[in-house]
């Protein structure tokens, strides 16, 4: 028999099977579909994966076999954690722009971990098909049995492994930092930015950080102290609650991305409203002071330069008449289209001559919307969440943050009229 499960084992074979299953599945639909995204879930997923197969192997007993499943159990790539810090950063990356590719310039982040693979590869090669198959060289298959070459790469591996509680937290941190600017991107450009903001992503970053300060701790007490294996064997347990995690965090945040054309590391489009004060022979125009504004609010015409001034009445007309705030997904770019301008010289104009963010700027017109609806008895019988359909927001829960954020107040909290 191969195997022998137990109660141990049993225990972190579901964890094990789900991220093979999903790994093996998101690997065929980025070969379909040439998607970026998929192949590096995938990448995430292998990682932990073989971190707790490994720990399942080993409590059914494969390790005790005394035959050649031992000695090639060796030679398994199972420890790739320093493809875990560079997964992620990777992953935030080509979440957020469609337009962002792996090769040529990118792939170099992966390079520490690819080199603790490829130790582990050349030592399987070495061990046991040019040693046997040249040479005649055949390993001993008894328990501990180990090649020359997988003795110098296990020794290599381990030193390099260290790496690890360096890059997991330097790539988790440019990932916070990244988000930070990725949240400005999207107030800037979106309407409705629940679903882009991926905050299961950065809540399992710091859940990543986390578990690697255990393990290390963990680490330091068993050679301290000697600990159990049941001791190692919860941390491998509880990390498997990780992967059903990754995979319902990263199946959402794929099939967001794959939906909705996000460039936040595209180059900015230049600044346009200088360029057309150039071209007409005028200075510059610095970005008014930016405070909220209600819709149709505008600010001192003395403040905005004139073709941002014709622009923004231009676009106040646009909302009053046609109402595209009652789209959710309306995005900066649909409404420059309808200016017919660019999304860059329309950005100024919310800015400079609104004072507000984009998301801030079309949410104020539902927000007006929502009180009305709530203070007219003819709407009475609406629910909290019809109101919020019927003013353009996408969800009860945008509707409840962004209300909040705008009057002080829930929307619950007002008393409305009785039908």
């Amino acid at each position: 028999m191969l195997f022998d499960f137990g109660a141990h084992s049993s225990l972190l074979l579901p964890a094990v099977v789900t991220g093979l299953i999903a790994t093996g599945g998101l690997l065929l639909r980025a070969l379909q579909h040439a998607t970026l995204t998929d192949a590096l879930l995938a990448l995430l997923l292998v990682v932990p994966t073989l971190n707790i197969a490994q720990e399942m192997l080993g409590w059914a007993g494969w390790y005790d076999s005394h035959n050649g499943y031992t000695t090639a159990l060796f030679y398994v790539p199972w420890q790739l954690n320093l493809l875990l810090g560079p997964a992620y950063y990777l992953y935030f990356r080509s979440l957020t722009s469609q337009e962002f590719r792996l090769l040529p310039r990118a792939w170099w982040h992966l390079l520490p971990g690819l080199l603790q693979f490829g130790l582990i590869a050349g030592a399987l090669g070495y061990d046991l098909l040019w040693l046997p198959g040249i040479r005649g060289q055949h390993l001993p298959y008894q328990i501990g049995t180990k090649g020359p070459a997988l003795m110098v790469a296990k020794t290599l591996s381990q030193y390099l492994g260290f790496l690890q509680y360096v890059l997991l937290p330097a790539y988790c941190w440019r990932v916070l930092v990244d988000y930070r600017h990725y949240t400005s991107y999207l107030n800037d450009n979106f309407s409705d930015t629940e679903r882009l903001r991926f905050a299961g992503l950065r809540q399992l970053l710091l859940v990543q950080v986390v578990a690697l300060v255990l393990s290390q701790l963990f680490t330091l007490l068993n050679w301290k102290f000697g600990l159990s294996d049941e001791a190692s064997w919860y941390y491998f347990f509880l990390r498997g609650f990780l992967i059903y995690w990754l995979i319902a965090v990263g199946l959402q945040a794929n099939y967001a991305a794959a939906t909705t054309p996000l460039r936040f590391d595209a180059l900015p489009e230049p600044h346009v409203a200088p360029m057309l004060a150039a071209q007409q022979g005028q200075a510059p125009v610095e970005d008014a002071p930016g405070a909220q504004a209600s819709p149709g609010t505008e600010l001192p015409a003395a403040q905005l330069a004139p073709e941002l001034l014709v622009w923004r009445d231009k676009l106040l007309a646009l909302m009053a008449e046609e109402q595209p705030w009652l789209e959710p997904e309306l995005t900066l770019t649909e409404v420059a289209k309808r200016l017919r301008i660019t999304p860059g010289l329309l950005s100024k104009v919310i800015n400079s001559g609104c004072g507000q963010n984009f998301n801030d700027f079309v949410n104020a017109y539902r927000v007006q919307e929502a009180q009305r609806l709530l203070a007219d008895p003819r709407f009475a019988h609406y629910s909290l969440v019809g109101v919020a359909l019927e003013s353009g927001f996408n969800s009860r829960s945008t509707f409840n943050r962004v209300f909040k954020k705008m009057l002080g107040h829930a929307p619950s909290e007002l008393t409305r009229p009785k039908s």
